[in-house]
């Protein structure tokens, strides 16, 4: 059986939306956006390649599988990611997808998302790494899918925005398996789902 790995950006106060670009997600009237970008460094792209390196496939909700494909791609910038996403299985969770998904490698998980996962989960024999994907991680963490918690956490506040953990969410708990703090203070934590 395969472990459900879920890997976030994050600030202080838990806000995960719109973490990479200004229009990445302006849902709710999110002002934020690209929070995370002058927080990169060496340290974590080491950890972060680390991470895709061992990646057996990832899991998007359908949202966050859209805007990756339009930006990671085919890219021709010479990024290190760009091929490792583009080679990787990709399995795409929806309800509303009325299409096969366009990128390569990629697999619609159509119907109700965590029943999709629970199967997935049984069939495979590897890490399936979450990425964004804010609605599909609730609803994987409310139904004890998750085994680990990969969190870049950035310091700063930002008051508002959609959180990894709802203010109504179950309780959970977790246990440190390591942590690399970065050259601009983000804390990369690695926690297992007890």
């Amino acid at each position: 059986m395969g472990e459900i790995v879920v890997t976030e950006s994050v600030t202080l106060d838990g806000v995960m939306q719109a973490p990479g670009r200004a229009d990445e997600d302006t849902r709710d009237g999110f002002r934020h956006g690209g929070w995370a970008a002058p927080y990169a460094d060496p340290v974590m792209m080491r950890v972060m390649g680390a991470g895709m390196a061992a990646t057996g496939a990832i899991l998007f909700g359908r949202r966050t599988y859209e805007d990756f494909f339009a930006v990671w791609h085919g890219r021709a910038d010479g990024n290190p990611f760009t091929a490792k996403l583009d080679a990787t299985p990709k399995y795409v969770v929806s309800r509303t997808m009325g299409r096969p998904p366009a990128w390569p490698n990629s697999i619609l998980l159509e119907g109700e998302g965590v029943p999709a996962v629970e199967a997935l989960k049984k069939e495979i024999d590897h890490d399936v790494v979450v990425l964004g994907s804010g609605e599909l991680v609730r609803a994987l963490l409310a139904h004890g899918l998750v085994d680990r918690l990969v969190l870049s956490v950035h310091p700063l506040v930002l008051g508002s925005g959609r959180r990894l953990f709802p203010a109504d969410g179950p309780p959970a708990a977790f246990r440190l398996v390591e942590s690399v703090p970065t050259g601009t203070g983000v804390v990369i934590a690695t926690y297992e789902v007890e």
